[in-house]
């Protein structure tokens, strides 16, 4: 799901369905698909709500406990689209509160553009604390992550950041958005399940194959898994110079899974295998969330049976209808982390807590459920959530294994 580029942000934000844990702060509600609601107005002057100062930004909602939401509406390229999708998420939560009566109303939001920079995105904090906010949502990226999050934990006010980037948490500096780490090690335990015992991995000199060979590192950690080698390319000749050392432990058997999380070469890197004749069904290949929906993928017959993490995308396709009938186009996968973002922050169990939206409440180890699944935050501000396994076939790919934490 990853380097906080735009792709790996669309693979983390696709959803992990099939909770288990439902809490109260969600008010008991079986799931979050819901049917249409009518679009609450929003207002963009600074506004006085309650005892809290005025407020510069969209104001959301009607409770009285301050939220605010940094977003990067207006950022360059596909980012601004992101940051709309995030804003709308975000708008629709508040609208379901407003039109459900099993909700109480406790928050408003207070929407903020931060432009997808990071000074923006630190002054916006800065000025969320003056204003009031008992909790920021967002940003986005990594690195405006870790310059909101620092004035929230200054402030001691906890931030919900939309990172996929780990580097990016801190205790009290939450992230919501799918982690690599979670990922990867839910991959290498269902291939260990089914008696995979040596890895290999194959990694691109990329931001994205860094943060792969990262995850994959720590995973292996974790599960006692044996590594036989992790092989870096930058070019095709280096990618097929690591095929070439890999193969001879594919064959005498010493390597019987091999991680290949990058889906713009896994395909060329598979027909190299196939090249040398190895038999597919000796090795297990792995690939990463970020394979989901590749037709390139799907269509090398080296990769059919092959298995990578994805979350279960039935709650995006729930909240999409809704979704297109309000704002006219299709959301982005970020939508729904804003969606469920929102909910969780109007909970009673968190906005009631003393202190509010504290941390003994947050990193409860049972976890929430939200729109994509369950999830829990853990103490150091990174997360896990329930991911499906699925596997390649001929122009697509299946579940073979529910949705479930790593």
């Amino acid at each position: 799901m990853l380097a906080n580029n735009l792709n790996s942000i669309a693979t983390g934000a696709k959803l992990a369905a099939g909770a288990t844990a439902m809490l109260a702060l969600l008010a008991c509600t079986p799931d979050f698909g819901f049917g249409p609601t009518s679009p609450s107005s929003g207002t963009t002057r600074p506004v006085v709500q309650g005892n809290l100062p005025p407020a510069n930004g969209e104001i959301l909602g009607n409770g009285p406990v301050r939220v605010v939401l940094l977003t990067p509406t207006s950022g360059e390229g596909g980012l601004g689209n992101v940051g709309i999708s995030i804003r709308n998420g975000a708008k629709m939560a508040i609208d379901k509160i407003n039109a459900s009566p099993q909700f109480s109303s406790n928050i408003h939001l207070v929407v903020k553009d931060t432009g997808g920079s990071a000074i923006t995105a630190r002054a916006l904090a800065t000025e969320a604390v003056g204003e009031g906010a008992s909790l920021i949502l967002g940003p986005l990226r990594a690195d405006s992550v870790r310059a909101a999050g620092s004035v929230a934990r200054t402030a001691g006010i906890p931030l919900i950041g939309f990172s996929n980037n780990s580097g990016a948490s801190a205790p009290g500096i939450y992230l919501l958005n799918i982690l690599p780490e979670t990922e990867v090690l839910r991959s290498v335990k269902y291939a260990q399940n089914f008696g995979r015992k040596s890895f290999a991995a194959i990694v691109p000199r990329t931001d994205f194959g860094q943060v792969q060979e990262g995850a994959f590192r720590v995973a292996t950690s974790q599960t006692g898994a044996s590594v036989q080698g992790i092989y870096q390319f930058s070019n095709e000749e280096e990618a097929r110079t690591a095929v070439e050392q890999l193969v001879p432990f594919l064959i005498s058997g010493s390597v019987d899974a091999i991680f290949l999380p990058d889906r713009a070469t896994a395909p060329s890197i598979a027909v190299l295998f196939e090249s040398a004749q190895i038999e597919k069904t000796d090795v297990t290949i792995i690939g990463s969330a970020d394979w989901d929906g590749d037709v390139k993928i799907s269509q090398t017959p080296f990769l059919s049976g092959a298995f990578f993490p994805a979350v279960d995308g039935a709650g995006y396709e729930r909240l999409k209808p809704e979704y297109e009938t309000i704002y006219g186009a299709e959301p982005h996968p970020m939508a729904t982390f804003a969606y469920t973002s929102v909910l969780l922050a109007n909970s009673n169990s968190l906005v009631n807590a003393t202190p509010r939206y504290g941390r003994q409440q947050l990193t409860l180890p049972r976890g929430f459920s939200g729109q994509d699944g369950s999830f829990r935050f853990l103490e150091n501000g990174t997360n896990q959530h329930a991911l499906v396994m699925k596997q390649v076939v001929i122009d697509g790919s299946r579940i073979v294994d529910a949705a479930k934490m790593p």
